[in-house]
Order: C-alpha cells, then sequence, then structure tokens
C-alpha cells in the first residue's frame, strides 16, 4: 500500500463517514482531517464536529458554502435550462465538484498528499468526487474505502462499528433505511421499497414537499426578476443568491411543487430508481424558460436547447471542470447577456406554471404579430416567396418519387 502521509476526508458525521474516519486511522496510520460541508442539508453540524473530536481528529473543518453552491454552481446549471434524461434537475450531481474543490483546497493548505470519500462502488458520486480532483491537482490521490476495504454487506459496518465503539443510531439498526442525499437545491431518496420500480413510493418519503391533495385550493402568485439570466428577487425583494432558493425551496413545497419519481440510468452502467424533491429548481427552471422566451433569439433559443442535454450529460458523469463544460459555459453565458426582466407564475397542487413575463430586452413586437392593422409594416406577399424557396426540395423530392 501506498505511504500516505496525511488524509482530508469528507465527513458528514453519519455512520457510514464515522467508519470510514476509523478505518483510515487504522489502515494508514496517519493524521485525517475531516472536512463538512453545509450546502443546505437543513441538518445540524456541530455533532459532525463532536463525532470527529471522539475520533481523535485535530484539524476539524466545517464551511457554509451555501451562498457559493447556489451562485457559482446550482445558477450556472439554471441558466442552460440542464436537466438529465429530460426530468433531473442534477441536485446531487452539482454539489459533487463543490465539495471536492475544497478537499483539494484544504489537502493543499494542510499539506496532504491524499483526500478521502464514502461514495460506494456502484454509484455516480465516486466518478464526480474523483474527476473533480483529477482535474484540479492531478498530484492528490483518492482513497475510496468502498473499494479497498473487506466490508462487503450492512451486517459488517454494523460489526465494524460495535467492534470500534462507534455510536450506531437506533434507526441505523435492523432493515437498512433509505438513502437521503439533500442539499439547498434538492432531496433524493433511494434504497429499500424504491429498489422495485413497480411499487408505488410510500407518502413518507417525501420530504420537502406536501402532498398535492393537500396542499392550497387557492393558487399563490409569485413575480421574479432576472438579470443576465440569474433570478435576483421575489416579489420584488432583492435576495442573495441562498436566501432566493431557500424561499422558492419554500414556495414549492407548499404547493407541491418539483415532485420526480425517476428511474435514471447511471454513468457506471445501471439503471436506479429514485424519488427527487426540487422545489426552487423547478419554480427557477419554469421561471427561467419564461424570461427566454421574450429575450432569446429564435436560433440562439434553440441552440441552447440542441447542446442542453449533453451539458447535463457532462454534470451527471463528473465533468463539471472539463475544458468540454467550460466551453459549453462560455457559449451558454453569453447567450444571457439579455436575459433580465420579471416572469410571474402561478404555483398551484404541484405545478409552477409561467402566466405573464416582461423584459425592457424583450424580442417580442405587439405590432408585428397583431391580427389587427399594424403600425410597421409587414407584406403579407413575402410570405409567398418564402414559403416556395423551402418548398423547392420538397417539391423535387416528390417528383422523384412519383408522387
Amino acid at each position: 500500500m501506498t505511504k500516505i502521509e496525511k488524509i482530508v476526508l469528507s465527513y458528514s458525521g453519519g455512520l457510514d463517514t464515522s467508519i470510514i474516519l476509523k478505518w483510515l486511522q487504522e489502515t494508514y496510520g496517519c493524521e485525517v482531517v475531516t472536512f463538512t460541508a453545509d450546502l443546505g442539508q437543513g441538518e445540524e453540524l456541530e455533532p459532525a464536529r463532536a463525532k470527529a473530536e471522539m475520533a481523535g481528529v485535530k484539524d476539524i473543518r466545517i464551511a457554509d458554502l451555501r451562498e457559493e453552491f447556489v451562485s457559482d454552481f446550482v445558477f450556472p446549471m439554471l441558466r442552460a435550462n440542464a436537466l438529465y434524461e429530460g426530468q433531473y434537475l442534477l441536485g446531487s450531481s452539482i454539489a459533487r465538484p463543490l465539495i471536492a474543490k475544497h478537499l483539494v483546497g484544504i489537502a493543499r493548505e494542510v499539506g496532504a498528499d491524499a483526500v478521502a470519500h464514502g461514495a460506494t462502488g456502484k454509484g455516480n458520486d465516486q466518478i464526480r468526487f474523483e474527476l473533480a480532483v483529477n482535474a484540479l491537482d492531478p498530484s492528490i490521490k483518492v482513497i475510496a474505502p468502498w473499494r479497498q476495504w473487506n466490508i462487503r454487506s450492512r451486517m459488517q459496518l454494523l460489526e465494524y462499528a460495535e467492534k470500534h465503539h462507534i455510536p450506531v443510531p437506533s434507526d441505523k439498526r435492523g432493515e437498512a433505511p433509505f438513502s437521503i442525499d439533500a442539499n439547498l437545491l434538492h432531496t433524493s431518496t433511494e434504497g429499500k421499497s424504491l429498489e422495485n420500480p413497480a411499487e408505488v413510493a410510500p407518502d413518507h418519503v417525501y420530504q420537502r414537499t406536501v402532498d398535492p391533495f393537500d396542499a392550497p385550493d387557492a393558487p399563490e402568485i409569485i413575480t421574479i426578476g432576472f438579470e443576465r439570466g440569474d433570478p435576483v428577487s421575489v416579489n420584488g425583494k432583492a435576495m442573495t443568491p441562498a436566501a432566493l432558493l431557500t424561499e422558492f425551496n419554500e414556495l414549492g413545497g407548499r404547493h407541491s411543487v418539483g415532485r420526480l419519481d425517476l428511474v435514471e440510468n447511471r454513468f457506471i452502467g445501471m439503471k436506479s430508481r429514485g424519488i427527487y424533491e426540487t422545489p426552487g429548481g423547478t419554480i427557477l427552471l419554469a421561471a427561467h424558460r419564461g424570461i427566454e422566451s421574450i429575450t432569446l433569439d429564435r436560433a440562439a433559443a434553440h441552440l441552447k436547447d440542441e447542446i442542453m442535454p449533453r451539458y447535463a450529460e457532462l454534470i451527471y458523469n463528473g465533468f463539471w471542470f472539463a475544458p468540454e463544460r467550460e466551453m459549453l459555459q462560455a457559449l451558454i453565458d453569453h447567450s444571457q447577456a439579455f436575459v433580465s426582466g420579471e416572469v410571474t407564475l402561478r404555483l398551484y397542487k404541484g405545478s409552477a406554471s409561467v402566466i405573464s413575463r416582461a423584459s425592457p430586452c424583450s424580442l417580442y413586437s405587439a405590432d408585428l404579430v397583431t391580427f389587427e392593422e399594424s403600425a410597421i409594416a409587414f407584406d403579407h406577399h413575402d410570405a409567398e416567396g418564402f414559403i416556395r424557396l423551402n418548398g423547392l426540395r420538397l417539391r423535387s423530392w416528390a417528383a422523384r418519387n412519383g408522387r
């Protein structure tokens, strides 16, 4: 085994990473620095500090990354209207490169030669963490305990915890719990009954959104302000990026917006089923497309829609720091120069519907589109030549085929 002098561990304070912390200390016999990121997961992070102290960790890092997460990762992704496989708003995928960025930064600061994560060998997160580290500092080694140790079952994991006096919460004993990942953009739930896509997800799986049947019977109207493609206000009130997303999560959750039951194709090569809740992101996606509908040129809008699946796939597969993603981001950001204005939406029992949009940069012309007499000259006869030229190839094709 390669000699390691110091490791920075991505540490949640949960059972898995607590066991990983002990395993790293035993296996490598070196100092382990823990790093816990606050991405708006809604959990108290100080217990993670206490658990790390109990494990003998001397250097414990906890950082509030909510504003950076939303402004530098979520908003750039939303400018692209990114959806993986046409549905998934990439809540887990977009969080991993940010965590990896800080792992690498801390490793450089403390002189660590390795970082470690708790992702399993079956999932996407191992790829996302490690590709990010490769791109940011290839000299840093990555340790993935789930691919190295001889623990192969949940029972063995619990036995290891008992043997090393690692506290096991009562809800972690017995049947395997749901696997839950949460941050300010989303909550995802996998495992247990959800592993059978033929089974209906139980109601208690949903954490951020009320049942549509329990949502208010009256719709709620909200107005979102945009500047250069990013949301900046709600109902005329300016807020920071993280505060805005928090507000939209509350609004959407109240009206059951943003639920998704999805079977997706993992990069690793298998299908998986999960329940995603992305209330704020769903509202922002609808609003952003609404403001783009009046501010983007047709060809520019269609080009964005063509590259969006590729852009979303790059994020899902862990290539946030890859040159091709950065190239696409430059194109996307350039398209947002005039994407400013306000969009009004109606939230009602699971839907977020655009009902009006206005912009000082609008390309929409009522004088051009009206059925009434227009102040702008438009010669209807011009359409005849336009149609004939576009029909030329079709007439040639039909003549060849004997039509």
